[in-house]
């Protein structure tokens, strides 16, 4: 989507508050022994109380309200019957829609007793993703961001998973750009447009560079003891730079 008047923006930012604030509502009900599904049902009520739809459930039918993704799990898990439990790694990616227009965010959350190690990954991906924000600016190659996104996972020691990406929203969940790789496609000529609106959302991995599809058709598994992380922001490309739309504003 290319925003072309102040009206589009103002239902993005609403849209994109809803998420954000969804997520971090989220990551505070965060203990040992609650479900996933018992998380999903929380989120499930904070969008409602927004009149939000879950962008998951209205585009692809998905048995979920929000992707919760535990340990091993990279991206698009569904909530069920598994408790989190201490040290959990546990990213809560949540898209949604209002008014015809959609916000995605995602946040990597840490169960105490927080390992050190998994800290540093986590902190990493929130860098990815920080650094690839800064070269987010109309007039720009948009290889850019992955060449970014992969320089910071190679210098902290880590993988991007390669099967996963960013990708255009708006009007829809996934629009053009449709795929944003997280790392440097050299072939990749296309440039950022002023008013473009986009998500950035690094994956880095300890071990593994691609998924595989759980028994489950949904969920994409990294492989028996890889961590991943994912940090995921909603933005639209400015020539001055991204114009951020899921940050919580208070």
């Amino acid at each position: 989507m290319i925003v072309k008047t102040n009206e589009e923006v103002e239902h993005l930012k609403h849209i994109g508050q809803i998420v954000a604030e969804c997520v971090h509502y989220m990551g505070r009900q965060l203990q040992p022994g609650i479900t996933t599904k018992e998380l999903d049902e929380l989120g499930a009520e904070f969008l409602r109380s927004k009149g939000a739809l879950s962008a998951p459930q209205v585009m692809y039918n998905f048995p979920g309200y929000t992707c919760i993704s535990v340990n091993e799990e990279a991206a698009h898990g569904v909530p069920g019957s598994r408790k989190l439990k201490a040290g959990d790694v546990v990213n809560i990616d949540v898209s949604a829609e209002k008014n015809g227009y959609f916000g995605d965010t995602g946040f990597t959350f840490l169960m105490t007793p927080v390992d050190p190690k998994k800290q540093h990954l986590v902190d990493s991906t929130m860098n990815a993703l920080n650094e690839a924000i800064k070269v987010a600016k109309a007039g720009n190659k948009i290889n850019l961001i992955g060449k970014t996104i992969e320089k910071v996972a190679t210098k902290s020691g880590y993988k991007t998973l390669r099967d996963l990406a960013s990708h255009g929203i708006g009007k829809s969940l996934h629009e053009y750009p449709k795929c944003i790789p997280n790392y440097f496609d050299k072939n990749d000529t296309r440039v950022l447009e002023e008013g473009m609106v986009i998500t950035i959302e690094p994956f880095l991995s300890t071990r593994s560079q691609y998924t595989e599809a759980a028994s489950d058709g949904w969920t994409l598994v990294s492989g028996n003891g890889n961590w991943s992380a994912q940090f995921e922001h909603t933005m639209i490309i400015r020539k001055e730079g991204a114009q951020i739309l899921t940050k919580v504003e208070h």
